[in-house]
């Protein structure tokens, strides 16, 4: 029989009549808090790195590969310098055990221009090799591009941004002038509107027929200005597995990872997952400073009780126990409502999307939730254990009272 566990017990009845009872209740509240905050940070990180994340994959693709001498300019100037379709890579890619998928595809910059309004964007062409399932959600109005009409105007798809800016409409046409020696326009018929949230692209990319591109890069069908690959079990940290799987034969190529190409997104996610982890360590301190204060007052409210127990020959580990059981007991209290707070406002947040966001500055237009599991569970194990460990120090305390001394205390 546990003697030590049977007496906690008694003194947490008892406590309703004694002035720890306020106490027992600010530590579990602070705990609950602490917890359920810790959380609810977690949740909206994982939500927004996911959510980020997930929208550059699918429009950009893990990894750009492009011709080995190209110049990395904002217009992606490859125009003499296209790749073919017949390298190792491009015809293998299905084959390779870390591939999912590979496309084609080319960027040319020109000015949008319509009767009243002129705007600088980059047209990216695909082709029928377009993943378009990863695509489709960002499309708002209309539809995809049907790769299969010739002899027509050709169709684009435009962000919401662009649409706004420029008074343009499904169905409409416009004109579209293209920077090169000499200029060339062309027109183009608006089949879609997609918005992704993304400033990198919602503000100066549009979505095109590669054939176009091909065209005024006097380019034939079997070249394109690089392949987007898209990557299983994506790690950029293990970048050495994914350069030997690029193998590009006779070609002088480069790749360039998501990470490297959107640096001020990923370094922006980083800063958040840093602040969220000072967050952590400054509220993990305050419970555990916290735990300690209540537990040299519950030690002290019950002196002569301790003293009475040494007297009767209890050991000082067995009245250290009794007090350890009693921290764990608060703490447990504690993550019980910590948990149900936290998880409670992730799961309305998630189900129901109560608190919006501006979606210019933040990518999104309310606060994502994900679910981390393993990040929930390391957060209660870790907060336990911790706290667990602190209960330690308190308790050392009982072994420097002596059972007269005790006795008299008052």
């Amino acid at each position: 029989m546990n003697i030590s566990l049977l007496i906690a017990k008694r003194f947490s009845k008892h406590q309703q009549f004694s002035f720890s009872k306020i106490v027992t209740r600010i530590a579990v509240a602070s705990i609950a808090l602490g917890l359920a905050t810790i959380l609810i940070s977690f949740g909206i990180l994982r939500g927004f790195e996911y959510n980020i994340k997930n929208k550059l994959f699918a429009l950009s693709g893990h990894i750009f590969v492009e011709h080995g001498n190209t110049s990395n300019s904002q217009e992606h100037s490859y125009a003499h310098l296209p790749l073919r379709k017949d390298t190792k890579l491009y015809k293998n890619f299905k084959s390779a055990p870390t591939l999912s998928h590979l496309q084609g595809i080319a960027y040319k910059a020109g000015i949008l221009k319509t009767s009243s309004e002129v705007l600088g964007v980059n047209l990216k062409g695909i082709g029928k090799d377009f993943d378009t399932k990863r695509f489709v959600p960002y499309i708002t109005k209309g539809k995809m591009i049907d790769f299969e009409i010739e002899n027509e105007t050709p169709q684009i798809i435009i962000s919401k941004k662009i649409a706004d800016q420029l008074n343009l409409q499904i169905k409409d046409s416009v004109q579209m002038f293209f920077i090169q020696d000499p200029p060339r326009f062309r027109k183009f018929a608006i089949v879609g509107i997609f918005q992704t949230g993304l400033e990198e692209f919602d503000e100066k990319i549009i979505i095109g027929d590669l054939r176009v591109v091909q065209h005024l890069y006097q380019w034939n069908e079997n070249e394109v200005g690089g392949y987007e690959v898209f990557v299983k079990n994506y790690n950029p940290k293990d970048t050495i597995p994914q350069q030997q799987t690029i193998e590009l034969g006779n070609y002088k190529m480069q790749y360039t990872l998501v990470e490297d190409r959107f640096k001020p997104i990923f370094e922006w996610l980083g800063l958040m997952e840093q602040n969220v982890t000072i967050f952590l360590s400054l509220i993990l301190i305050v419970a555990g400073f916290g735990m300690i204060s209540i537990l040299l007052i519950m030690i002290m409210e019950r002196v002569q009780t301790i003293g009475l127990l040494k007297a009767l020959g209890a050991t000082d580990i067995q009245v250290q126990k009794i007090f350890i059981y009693q921290g764990l007991y608060l703490v447990l209290r504690g993550m019980v409502w910590g948990n149900s707070i936290g998880l409670g406002f992730c799961a309305l947040q998630y189900f129901s999307q109560i608190m919006p966001l501006d979606a210019e500055n933040y990518y999104m237009a309310s606060v994502p939730i994900a679910w981390d599991w393993w990040a929930i569970f390391g957060v209660n194990f870790l907060i336990f254990v911790l706290i667990a460990v602190i209960l330690l120090l308190p308790t050392w305390i009982i072994t420097k009272i002596r059972p007269i001394q005790a006795l008299r205390f008052d």
